[in-house]
């Protein structure tokens, strides 16, 4: 039994784009990597592939749910394409790093690509095979659980230093991790 009743709305009302499903360490710094990314249209911060409904931040970070951390898009096809979200996914992180990104360890911090159809699957597969030991576990995509509304676009609106990061279209500014 879960017990998160602040998430944010998500999917987008009304939305007619794909989605895509990426875990790579905290997920603040993989969102706003996705959100510079042109045809990405919105992002949302969230838990996946876990054991519990509903689940809040407190019991993620205990690693007893299964969940991981995780960034939720929908995007443009016409602009970029699942495999150019894949070549950014594996540009962002270290795809070998088991359960962890730097100092960020735990299951809840693991390499995922998470699809939504079969057309996904082969591409994460494809991209997959050509990163020399990637341990980035592919799988189909379980219930997404948007997190805590103030997770939401964290880095952009100003992380825990308050001091907000550029979010634009092609924004090749270093992200820093916590604000």
């Amino acid at each position: 039994m879960g017990g998160n009743t602040s998430t944010a709305t998500w999917p987008p009302e009304g939305n007619t784009f794909p989605l895509a499903t990426f875990a790579a360490g905290c997920f603040w710094g993989v969102e706003l990597r996705f959100q510079r990314v042109p045809g990405v249209q919105k992002t949302a911060v969230g838990y996946i592939q876990g054991e519990v409904d509903n689940p809040t931040y407190e019991m993620i970070c205990s690693g007893m749910t299964g969940h991981t951390e995780a960034v939720q898009m929908t995007y443009d096809p016409s602009v970029v394409s699942f495999a150019e979200l894949c070549d950014a996914f594996y540009a962002g992180h270290n795809p070998r790093q088991k359960n962890g990104q730097g100092g960020d360890i735990g299951t809840q911090y693991r390499s995922g690509i998470y699809v939504h159809d079969e057309e996904q699957r082969r591409v994460a597969e494809e991209k997959k095979a050509g990163v020399e030991g990637a341990v980035t576990e592919i799988e189909t995509a379980a219930t997404f659980w948007p997190a805590e509304e103030y997770h939401q676009q964290y880095l952009e609106k100003g992380g825990r230093f308050g001091s907000g990061q550029n979010a634009a279209k092609g924004c090749t500014d270093k992200i820093r991790c916590y604000g």
